[in-house]
């Protein structure tokens, strides 16, 4: 079996925790006897060369219509559907913010592809994008594709207020690699006053209001992640704003963000939308404590062995960053991750979709 995944032009300058869902599926699935090759959506593919091909960031449509077009091969897609609008329409500033306050969600992410065409040398491969816009060519690619492989239910169930959905689907979650970070001796090690944050410094995750949230407090804040590229202002607000208990990391590989995880006793992602929060998974198998945003998908995964935050109040993150610091570490999450959130398990799940596929489709 030989599958092509086809990922966003920057998913290498401009990582995030789609890019680890690419690389770890393919890897796992390698280990599994499949055949996986991956391409960017700016390079040419060979299609006649593989049995089917696998999207991801279905928001990102430009990037995918064009590929359907040319390989006629049968795909699956990884939606990833991120809904920005609240933070795009009531809390982004600048030109932008104040544009985006009058728009729908649809006609914001058809400017951004515009912006990042412009900006970003981004280039729109699919013209047909231009007059289609943005929820219309969303609705094609759902139309056309084999199988929807949302990361949760709730996921789907987003996709389905927004969409016309008659494909059958099959929930594959996001996960961890236990061989990178689960010890039996993560709990033994943890500064009760410190938190961290792993995420790209950017609007969307809301370092911001975070900062505000612990300056003064008896915590130490690190964030440890690359300021995005598009937002240096943001960044500048972050550094300006931050007091002396908190300090920024930089980018780290994964392998150098287990001595923080091991050392942390609280792990927060107060973003303003996750559709996981794949730092949450690691630092939760590695025994922090987990304080995540209530908007989005992260309670499928967290259940009540999270605390929750309103992104919009700093006292309901430092609210939450408290009650969390005064709690022990649940076993129970620790081993529910390592049976339902691994690597390994997407992958497995993934290899049965395209196997019933591909019989589906010799027959």
């Amino acid at each position: 079996m030989k599958v092509l995944f086809i990922a966003r032009a920057s998913l290498h300058c401009e990582p995030g925790g789609d890019a680890i869902q690419i690389l770890s599926t393919a890897k796992c699935l390698r280990a599994l006897g499949v055949h996986v090759d991956i391409k960017l959506t700016n390079e040419i593919a060979d299609y006649r060369s593989y049995h089917l091909l696998h999207f991801f960031n279905i928001t990102r449509p430009a990037d995918i219509l064009l590929h359907l077009r040319r390989s006629k091969k049968p795909y699956v897609i990884s939606p990833i559907f991120v809904e920005y609008t609240e933070y795009d329409k009531l809390h982004r500033k600048g030109l932008s913010g104040k544009l985006f306050q009058t728009l729908p969600g649809h006609t914001i992410e058809y400017l951004k592809a515009l912006a990042r065409s412009v900006f970003n040398a981004e280039k729109i491969m699919s013209r047909e994008y231009l007059w289609m816009g943005q929820k219309l060519a969303i609705q094609q690619i759902i139309d056309k594709a084999a199988f929807l492989l949302p990361n949760s239910y709730n996921e789907y169930n987003r996709l389905k207020k927004h969409f016309i959905i008659k494909k059958d689907y099959s929930v594959i979650p996001n996960g961890i690699d236990p061989g990178i970070f689960y010890s039996e001796t993560d709990l033994q090690e943890k500064d009760e006053l410190l938190v961290l944050c792993v995420a790209r410094i950017e609007g969307i995750k809301n370092q911001l209001n975070l900062i505000k949230a612990m300056n003064g407090s008896r915590f130490r804040l690190l964030l440890i992640g690359k300021a995005s590229r598009n937002q240096q202002g943001y960044w500048e607000a972050c550094k300006k704003s931050a007091g002396t208990n908190i300090s920024f990391v930089g980018k780290l590989p994964q392998e150098e963000l287990v001595t923080y995880y091991r050392k942390a006793k609280v792990h927060i992602l107060p973003s303003w939308f996750e559709t996981t929060g794949l730092s949450s998974l690691e630092a939760a198998v590695m025994g922090c404590n987990i304080v995540i945003t209530d908007r989005g998908d992260a309670k499928e995964y967290f259940g009540p062995d999270a605390w929750y935050c309103d992104p919009s109040s700093p006292e309901s993150i430092r609210n939450a960053v408290e009650k969390a610091a005064a709690q022990q570490s649940s076993e129970g999450l620790r081993q529910t991750i390592l049976k339902q959130y691994t690597w390994k398990v997407a992958a497995e799940k993934t290899k049965l979709v395209y196997t019933a596929l591909l019989n589906n489709y010799s027959k």
